[in-house]
């Protein structure tokens, strides 16, 4: 699968990037996505180690969160929630349509020629719950519908702390959720939810939610280094402290210090899902890069989740920083990682509709 032309213009930002590394087409992907045992799943970057592209990267990252005059702000989350941004320019194949549902708004994307008018992703951004959506979403937005074959993106701006702490951002999610099946007509199992950071771990405590009140679950989830456990007390918090290019090397980020929960305990799985159960979960794809702080997040999830019997598959890209599908496709581990998106959605597709889309 080929990503179409429109995706290099945002890739301008690593230029300075070598983007040459080979990288295999997603069909070397197993069509037995999903794995059963107790191992974690290793992806071919992996094995044969960090590509120029991803070693030079994280050394950048790790340059501007670490000695710029800027780096404590980024770490802090205050950089991103003081930034502003100009509105997105959609790129041609797409359409982007806004909705005021009260408490928030929301943006849905979808493809001008041969949209899937059946499935739909609800995507929730990432920000430590600080940050409210940027334009770097929109791009993931349109990498979703490409890779899943036309569905169209929802991209709710949930409310954010500290202005607006827990319960917010899961009542605005949950709030999405029912209006893409009551306003929009989709049903629960064609509703595939997608997100980073907080927001893969927003993905998670909304479908514990769902699940917990008797509602309809949606079709799958896709979680992008996901935070599941504000307490921060993974083993990772320690074996990767000095390894993480973005939070590592202090205890000043947003990980240690976030106003999301308020007064609530952060072991409630509806603020950190890796305390819950995962009994009766969709099918999960759960990506994360070996050097994350967040790697444990990851973990635990992905071994719960197993022993519940959820449908898993789990993938760490060694070498990787938080959130490094974030340089779409100007390096092969975040390029692999989307192409593994596309496949999730293949097999997906089979299960919904009993027949392979290719």
């Amino acid at each position: 699968m080929a990503l179409k032309g429109w995706i290099k213009k945002y890739e301008h930002q690593y230029h300075e990037v070598p983007a040459s590394d080979d990288l295999n087409a997603p069909e070397d992907i197993n069509d037995d996505v999903f794995s059963t045992d107790d191992e974690r799943e290793m992806g071919d970057d992996e094995a044969a180690g960090v590509s120029n592209g991803g070693r030079v990267l994280s050394r950048m990252i790790s340059y501007i969160s670490n000695e710029s005059l800027i780096g404590k702000s980024l770490k802090t989350g205050e950089l991103r929630k003081k930034m502003t941004e100009p509105e997105w320019n959609v790129p041609e194949p797409f359409n982007l349509t806004s909705f005021d549902l009260g408490n928030f708004t929301m943006k849905m994307l979808s493809s001008k020629e041969n949209p899937d008018l059946e499935h739909v992703v609800l995507q929730l951004h990432g920000g430590g719950y600080m940050g409210a959506i940027r334009n770097a979403y929109y791009v993931f937005a349109g990498l979703y519908n490409e890779l899943s074959h036309g569905m169209n993106v929802c991209c709710p701006d949930y409310r954010v702390a500290p202005e607006n702490p827990y319960p917010a951002a899961l009542e605005d999610a949950y709030a999405t959720y029912k209006w893409l099946m009551t306003k929009a007509g989709y049903k629960p199992e064609n509703i595939i939810l997608a997100g980073d950071s907080a927001g893969g771990g927003l993905c998670m405590a909304l479908t514990m939610y769902l699940r917990d009140h008797g509602e309809p679950l949606p079709g799958g989830i896709i979680a992008m280094s996901p935070w599941t456990d504000l307490t921060a007390s993974g083993e990772s918090y320690e074996t990767n402290y000095d390894k993480d290019p973005l939070y590592g090397g202090t205890k000043e980020s947003l990980i240690y210090i976030n106003s999301y929960p308020g007064d609530h305990d952060k072991k409630d799985p509806y603020i950190s899902p890796a305390f819950g159960s995962f009994k009766d979960f969709p099918p999960m794809l759960i990506q994360v890069g070996s050097n994350e702080m967040l790697l444990s997040d990851s973990e635990t999830v992905a071994a719960k989740a197993r022993e519940e019997g959820v449908r898993l598959r789990f993938t760490v890209y060694e070498g990787m920083f938080h959130v490094f599908q974030m340089a779409y496709t100007a390096i092969p581990e975040s390029k692999r990682a989307w192409m593994e998106a596309g496949r999730f959605f293949d097999v997906l597709y089979r299960e919904h509709e009993q027949e392979p889309v290719y």
